[in-house]
């Protein structure tokens, strides 16, 4: 003989077998991309988080910041800006930061994203200019925000937060 307990499970099964919301499809989909987020809901508003953290808009030009009391210009060639390209890195320095500076160098990551390392190995082209040769990897996730954290060893960091086109 069943308990309340063990009836009233049944008959609620019994109803959600009968039922029809129309939500089946909503069900599917849900179920889908749940599964490609690694489990995770919070991986599908990762992109409107970072999107937020954007302070340079490279497609229309370059972007500075202010470190060790003198100036970091970043510049990304050609414009738009886009992901598998092969794209030309140059910074700039300018006050305290031009001279006796070790070679700096830049490393490009997504924010919030542990990726492996992508380096831009910087030259020097003219006292306080130096450039190199880089590429913006497509993420499988679709995200499009990106970090270039300019290095400066034994000075700082200046980072630069900005979108790419795919």
């Amino acid at each position: 003989m069943k308990n309340a307990y063990e009836e009233r499970v049944q008959s609620e099964r019994n109803q959600l077998g009968k039922a029809k919301t129309g939500f089946e499809p909503l069900k599917v989909y849900l179920f889908i991309l749940l599964s490609f987020t690694a489990g995770s809901p919070l991986l599908i508003f990762a992109a409107d988080k970072y999107q937020d953290m954007i302070d340079c808009d490279l497609h229309q030009g370059t972007c500075s910041k202010n470190l060790a009391g003198g100036t970091v210009t970043l510049q990304v060639d050609p414009k738009p800006v886009k992901a598998m390209k092969d794209l030309l890195f140059r910074i700039t320095l300018s006050g305290n930061l031009f001279a006796d500076v070790k070679t700096p160098y830049i490393d490009l990551a997504m924010p919030g994203m542990h990726m492996g390392p992508n380096r831009v190995i910087l030259k020097s082209v003219e006292p306080g200019v130096y450039q190199g040769a880089g590429i913006i990897v497509r993420c499988p996730s679709g995200r499009r925000i990106w970090q270039a954290t300019v290095v400066i060893p034994d000075i700082g960091r200046a980072e630069f937060i900005f979108d790419v086109i795919y």
